[in-house]
C-alpha cells in the first residue's frame, strides 16, 4: 500500500469505526467506571479509544439522558463516575439488536464479494 492509500485507509477506517464508539461505550457501562478505567477496559479488549474522543462523548450520552454520574473522592483526587440507567440500558439492547442486524447484512454483503 502506498502513502496515499494508506492515508485514505486510515480515513475510512475511522469513519467506520466511529459508528461503533457509542455502542462499545455503553456496552461496558454496566457497572460503574470512571474515564480512566473505561479507557483501559476498552483498549484491552482492543477498542482503542482516547480521552479527547471518550470524554465528550460521556457528557453528552448524560446530556441525552442516557448516564447517571457522580463525583467520587476515594483517592488523592476526584473521579466521576458514570454507569447506564434504565434509559441507557434500554438504548443499549436497541443499539445491541441494530447492530447484530447490520451486522448480518454485511456479512451476507461481503460473502458476495468472496
Amino acid at each position: 500500500m502506498n502513502a496515499k492509500q494508506n492515508e485514505d485507509f486510515e480515513k475510512l477506517r475511522q469513519e467506520l469505526r466511529r459508528g461503533t464508539v457509542v455502542l462499545a461505550v455503553l456496552s461496558q457501562l454496566d457497572r460503574e467506571q470512571y474515564g480512566y478505567s473505561l479507557i483501559s477496559s476498552l483498549n484491552e479488549k482492543g477498542f482503542e479509544i482516547g480521552q479527547d474522543t471518550l470524554y465528550p462523548l460521556l457528557r453528552r450520552l448524560e446530556g441525552q439522558s442516557l448516564l447517571d454520574s457522580q463525583w467520587r473522592v476515594e483517592d488523592p483526587r476526584p473521579r466521576r463516575y458514570y454507569i447506564l440507567n434504565d434509559a441507557g440500558r434500554e438504548m443499549l439492547a436497541l443499539l445491541s439488536t441494530e447492530w447484530r442486524q447490520q451486522e448480518e447484512v454485511m456479512r451476507r454483503l461481503l460473502n458476495e464479494n468472496e
